[in-house]
């Protein structure tokens, strides 16, 4: 079952990145993500903003883009973004499920 909102180190693990820059992305990129805050003021991502920071993870690490530019994209091609997000989860999903395979031989 899908949690309704995850902690900032959640986020950082399903993203493989580290909190500070989870941090940093939410403060560039307010403009897409407005995680909510708990009484102690952590921050709490939402489903659909872990999908928005791997969208801007595909573009800054990814391709290599500038925030700016990562942020201009997003702009233009949200819609595309997240197909093409959702294709390298699958793919990465079936290459460790055939190095299971691989290993079991």
């Amino acid at each position: 079952m899908e949690k309704l909102y995850y902690t900032i180190g959640e986020t950082a693990e399903i993203l493989g990145e580290n909190t500070s820059l989870i941090r940093y992305w939410s403060n560039q990129f307010s403009r897409y993500l407005k995680p909510k805050r708990n009484a102690k003021g952590n921050r709490l991502y939402t489903a659909a903003d872990i999908d928005t920071l791997k969208q801007i993870h595909l573009l800054v690490k990814g391709q290599g883009m500038t925030l700016e530019g990562a942020d201009k994209k997003l702009a233009q091609e949200r819609k595309t973004l997240d197909g093409r997000v959702k294709v390298l989860e699958s793919l990465k999903e079936i290459k460790s499920r055939l190095q299971e395979v691989r290993k079991g031989l």
